[in-house]
């Protein structure tokens, strides 16, 4: 893996929710994953077993992942080592998302989300 100074002048974040992650400098693998069910009703009704993951299927269906089918070649050369970034501003990061400043050879990032409304027969 490439290894680099990661240099930043400041970092101004507003909000990380979520297995999101702002990472300055190198690291070897991320893994973020989020799940959320968002229900919206018009009624105040709840119920006891609301929140399931397994009643719903986009929970449990495998994503599916294209191969990489060309051949890829790289030949680093580093005149200067250094990444630089003078200001970095994020107004918000959720569900499974990254800001980096640096190298990683593995990120594996998912996020699944149910949204479901229910409105008052009219």
């Amino acid at each position: 893996m490439l290894q680099r100074l990661s240099v930043v002048d400041s970092v101004i974040v507003k909000s990380v929710l979520f297995s999101s992650t702002i990472q300055i400098g190198d690291s070897s693998r991320i893994h973020g994953f989020s799940r959320a069910i968002a229900l919206q009703r018009e009624a105040e009704i709840f119920f006891d077993e609301e929140g399931d993951f397994n009643q719903f299927k986009v929970f449990s269906e495998p994503i599916f992942i294209p191969p990489i089918t060309e051949n890829i070649t790289i030949a680093p050369f580093q005149l200067n080592p250094v990444i630089k970034v003078g200001t970095l501003e994020v107004t918000g990061l959720s569900a499974a998302s990254i800001v980096q400043v640096g190298s990683t050879p593995k990120i594996a990032m998912e996020s699944r989300i149910m949204h479901i409304r229910q409105l008052q027969p009219r």
